[in-house]
């Protein structure tokens, strides 16, 4: 049977090429349409789930996934490695077999053969109507520890300092990757216009090893970077010139306005000049925000003393008790998240300015214990007070954990990523709870074990945020986060 033929009037040279374009025009069409979510929603629980956000407004609020349990973070980040075995993972049979080599073949880790097992220079005692034990050098956190959720069995990718930042900070352990403030900003912005989404604050002793990366907003728009100062450095040059008086310099600003909002009409749908148009605008905002929120000359007496902000024999405490300060302040003004470092690169001798215990760790940890302890029990105890806890989440971390053992020929701890502890207080986890265990001698996670895939995805999770559907598409990625992995925590979740 001979096939039917097309009527020549129905395809010819002229409509065939008319339908083509007009075929490829839609799938054009529906490609920006689904790059955008304009098209009807689906049941597709793997689609990203991506923020529409107005580039002359990048900071502006912006719904969650789902109801969140908390509307900003405080991120504590001890620099250099704070040693969970002196702090919160406590380990009787340590205490037993201490001066005794550890059970099993010879360890060898980052710096090479280790000694023997040792127990803790500081005793471990219990809190609170938990019971938790915690060492003697974090007295005052230990105070809180029927506010805090632990995780004891915390798991790391590197056992070197700046890649294990990186990790901790961005979920990769090489440079370029957006920071998790960044993520939080991008799905979130701000509940205050006048300040930066995201603010990270450095030790008073410098900036931690990996640098800005632990604030960068790698492949995401610029306008979501961490914007870095302390109570001690506020941003510099934003003071008003001397010589030009303020209706000057309201009157400039206005007409700038102007001029920008002309210049915008020129080239509509441009959102990267919209973006930093907005940028400026909100510098020019902080030239007011930024001094009065970082001048502490209005907190009462009786605030600082619980911080030891006004503690005159130690310096560094002091300092770094005026930074808790601050980050209290900037949640009390919207700010969705705060990066808060104690510890730095380390510039001088072995140690002294952050938690990398190598060599001396009874004598480097009296140091900085006495600058960490009090002022974040104080933050604590301050958020709690002014029921800030109830929608801020507080993290405290650190790169990775160290050893069981000290090194050979040295009176300190090596690196150790195979197991250490976090914590998580404030909005949406459980109080005075324990998750997860390392091993008799805190060596390895063996129980619950979990990743900072998992960490992330739970922090994410408490700010009403999938970490699987939040997404950028980066050079022909879906990059998120959380890479392809991570489970939220769902045991340490209130009401579970």
């Amino acid at each position: 049977m001979r096939p039917k033929l097309i009527p020549s009037h129905l395809l010819n040279r002229r409509s065939f090429l008319a339908n083509t374009m007009t075929g490829l025009s839609g799938i054009a069409l529906t490609q920006l349409l689904a790059s955008e979510r304009l098209l009807a929603n689906t049941d597709d629980k793997n689609s990203p789930i991506r923020p529409i956000i107005l580039p002359e407004q990048p900071a502006q609020k912006r719904q969650p996934h789902f109801p969140a349990a908390a509307k900003n973070v405080i991120m504590i980040f001890c620099a250099g490695a704070c040693s969970q075995i002196d702090t919160f993972d406590y380990k009787p049979e340590l205490i037993r077999m201490h001066g005794q080599a550890m059970p099993g073949e010879k360890v060898v880790t980052f710096q090479g053969e280790q000694g023997s097992l040792q127990k803790s220079p500081w005793e471990f005692k219990p809190r609170g109507e938990s019971g938790k034990m915690v060492s003697t050098l974090v007295d005052h956190i230990g105070e809180m520890a029927d506010d805090i959720c632990f995780l004891h069995s915390l798991t790391g990718k590197t056992n070197t300092h700046g890649p294990g930042e990186n990790f901790m900070s961005t979920g990769f352990t090489l440079d370029g990757f957006p920071s998790i403030g960044a993520w939080a900003t991008y799905a979130l912005g701000s509940e205050n216009n006048e300040l930066p989404a995201f603010v990270a604050i450095p030790d008073p002793r410098g900036t931690p090893q990996s640098s800005v990366n632990n604030w960068g907003p790698g492949f995401l728009p610029a306008v979501f970077q961490g914007t870095d100062f302390n109570a001690a450095n506020p941003i510099r040059n934003l003071a008003r010139p001397g010589g030009i008086s303020n209706r000057e310099d309201v009157a400039t600003r206005a007409f700038l306005k102007r001029m920008n909002e002309r210049h915008l009409t020129q080239f509509p749908g441009d959102t990267e000049l919209a973006a930093r148009i907005a940028s400026y605008e909100l510098a020019a905002k902080m030239q007011l925000s930024v001094p009065e929120i970082s001048d502490l000359s209005t907190e009462p007496e009786h605030i600082l003393s619980l911080y030891g902000a006004n503690d005159s024999t130690n310096e560094l405490k002091s300092s770094f008790a005026k930074n808790c300060i601050l980050a209290r302040r900037l949640v009390e003004k919207g700010v969705r998240f705060v990066q808060l470092f104690n510890g730095a690169y380390q510039t001088g001798g072995e140690g002294t300015s952050n938690w990398d215990g190598h060599k001396f760790l009874e004598k480097q940890y009296a140091v900085h214990g006495q600058i960490l302890d009090q002022p974040v029990a104080g933050l604590l105890k301050d958020l709690k007070q002014r029921g800030l806890l109830e929608d801020t989440l507080v993290v405290w971390c650190t790169e990775f954990g160290r050893m069981p053992t000290f090194q050979a020929g040295a009176s300190g701890r090596d690196h150790n990523p195979s197991g250490f502890t976090a914590w998580l207080a404030g909005a949406g986890v459980k109080k005075g709870f324990s998750f997860g265990a390392t091993d008799e001698f805190s060596y390895k996670a063996v129980e619950d074990v979990v990743s900072v895939y998992d960490f992330h995805a739970t922090i994410l999770h408490l700010l009403g945020l999938d970490h699987e559907r939040l997404s950028f598409y980066h050079d022909g990625i879906e990059r998120r986060l959380t890479d392809v992995h991570g489970n939220v925590i769902k045991q340490i979740l209130k009401g579970t």
